[in-house]
């Protein structure tokens, strides 16, 4: 059972394992983008390639849904990104139902913990597998394998190292319970949790206001996608009241100037490169994306970049 690209590694891993997929679990095909074109999930396209059974249910209570996938006789269910499971859906299987986690537990619980890691700075992470019961995120743990966050990962190369230790870690959890070799343990107290809710639009936000490393974390935390994103004010002529522009910034650095300006000033070197004023460093934007146009690095923006259009400051 699961949606997105990291679910297809798992399942793909199992396969190839030898394991019997007796069926695979998906979202709905729902509209996406610009024309609202029907769009299926990353774990569909590889089930229908591999003609393997497919389900794609709106409700995971609904009757005929839970007698179709009772009829499948499956001994497992492995879960890696997927929605919240009923217990009438979890407590099906005799070996249980286990899902894979992108992080250590109990620490980032929840739908972003790929993202929350590196925005808070952790500089390691990992896959658990555990049970499902009736909360999110806290059965009891089966494996887990750590790994590390270097200081120039982002959101992307994260989730690809994760996505293979979550295969890996899938298919060794399948192996012990199939041979009964499993010791489900509850998940250790912490002092402090650190959750991993998902990210929403003003999550997003760059606050220039910020340490520079808090800055740098967060925009690489949230690279390559969502993005973390700022304001900058635009207007074709002087006559014309500044409007504010989105301008999404993918990749930054930070340089050992020291910050004399009103964070989020933004100062031009002899290089032509864009550095932006924090509470302490000034930071060096390497790529971005200015409302409009496509994803550039800073260099190539800076050729066409009229200063009389824009503000001198991000917001």
């Amino acid at each position: 059972m699961g949606t997105p690209e990291f679910a297809v590694a798992t399942l793909d891993a199992v396969r190839k394992a030898g394991y019997e997929v007796v069926c695979v679990v998906t979202t709905p095909d729902k509209p996406a983008g610009r024309g609202q074109q029907m769009r299926c999930s990353d774990v569909k396209q590889y089930a229908v390639e591999h003609q393997l059974p497919l389900l794609q249910p709106e409700k995971l209570k609904e009757e005929s849904f839970v007698e179709t996938l009772r009829g499948y006789h499956a001994d497992v269910f492995v879960v890696v990104a997927f929605r919240m499971l009923p217990k009438c859906v979890y407590s099906m299987p005799p070996l249980g139902t286990f899902n894979v986690h992108a992080s250590l537990l109990p620490q980032y619980r929840g739908a972003a913990p790929i993202q929350r890691a590196i925005m808070n700075g952790e500089t390691k992470s990992g896959v658990s597998t555990f049970l499902l019961d009736e909360h999110t995120d806290t059965g009891e743990l089966l494996l887990q394998r750590e790994v590390e966050i270097t200081h120039e990962d982002n959101a992307g190369t994260l989730h690809d190292k994760l996505m293979v230790a979550g295969a890996e870690i899938a298919v060794e959890t399948l192996r012990q319970l199939a041979a009964g070799e499993t010791h489900p343990m509850p998940q250790p107290a912490a002092d402090v949790l650190k959750p991993a809710p998902k990210i929403f639009k003003e999550d997003m936000l760059i606050r220039w206001d910020d340490t520079a490393e808090h800055i740098y974390n967060h925009v690489r935390g949230l690279s390559p996608y969502p993005a973390a994103f700022t304001h900058i004010g635009f207007r074709t002529s002087p006559e014309q009241q500044w409007k504010p522009c989105v301008l999404k910034i993918f990749e930054v650095e930070i340089t050992n100037r020291k910050s004399t300006r009103k964070p989020g000033t933004i100062l031009f070197d002899k290089e032509k490169k864009l550095l932006v004023s924090t509470q302490n460093c000034d930071i060096f934007v390497k790529i971005l994306q200015i409302e409009g146009k496509k994803r550039m690095k800073t260099e190539d923006f800076l050729a066409g970049f009229r200063k009389d259009n824009y503000t001198d400051y991000l917001f």
